[in-house]
């Protein structure tokens, strides 16, 4: 279904934080007050998750560059604390959190030489990956939630590519009993077994929403929230 290359991986986790600055950028204390479709979030929550987000991978870039393990919080409490913290700084210094996180997210990444890129670090799932994914984390993070932002950002507007990976990515994990695929059989998915499951057809970006637990597709079976 998805043949992504850290090289895309890094393309779509810019173009997610540029997605999401370009609407921050020109939001105030209102705006970061709005809800977002993740319940109990508002923006000011979202913002201080992904820059977070980005400083905690970057504690796993340091662990890949110096073999010294660094997890990327403390603990799941403490990770919800620093949410709870971020969300409340003026409007202006959460915007700057999101930018200037991901900044150094990225040089620590430009660092990285080929050695370091394949050494096994441990995310906040408890899963051990090369450093070669967190690219990949990061774009889902940062990709997904300027969509949940709700300022413009639509599923459509992000690459085919990413959202072939991100279902591909969603279905290893939740493998639903039905079948799925897009109109012209670009992406499909048949679970394994018989073949007489049902079948939810959709446009991949509406395939993609639906994984991602953000958009109903009629006749399909419901999905909770993911990521």
């Amino acid at each position: 279904m998805s043949g992504r290359t850290p090289a895309d991986a890094r393309g779509w986790a810019v173009l997610g934080t540029r997605l999401f600055l370009a609407a921050a950028e020109g939001f105030g204390p209102a705006e970061y007050a709005a809800p977002t479709p993740l319940p109990g979030w508002s923006r000011a929550h979202l913002a201080a998750h992904l820059a977070a987000n980005a400083d905690a991978l970057g504690n796993l870039v340091h662990w890949a560059a110096t073999g010294e393990p660094t997890p990327m919080y403390a603990s799941p409490e403490e990770r919800l604390a620093g949410i709870e913290r971020g969300r409340a700084l003026p409007a202006a210094e959460l915007t700057s959190w999101v930018r200037e996180s991901a900044e150094r997210l990225t040089a620590g990444l430009d660092a990285l030489t080929p050695e370091q890129w394949q050494a096994p670090v441990t995310t906040a799932q408890g899963r051990t990956v090369p450093a070669a994914e967190l690219p990949w984390l990061r774009a889902r993070e940062a990709c997904v939630h300027a969509v949940d932002l709700a300022a413009g950002t639509a599923f459509a507007d992000l690459p085919a590519g990413f959202l072939a990976a991100l279902c591909a990515d969603v279905l290893a994990k939740r493998a639903p009993a039905f079948a799925l695929r897009t109109p012209d059989g670009g992406v499909r998915w048949n679970p394994p077994g018989s073949g007489d499951q049902p079948v939810v057809e959709a446009e991949l970006p509406q395939l993609a929403a639906y994984l991602t637990g953000r958009r109903h597709i009629e006749g399909a079976p419901p999905l909770g929230p993911w990521l």
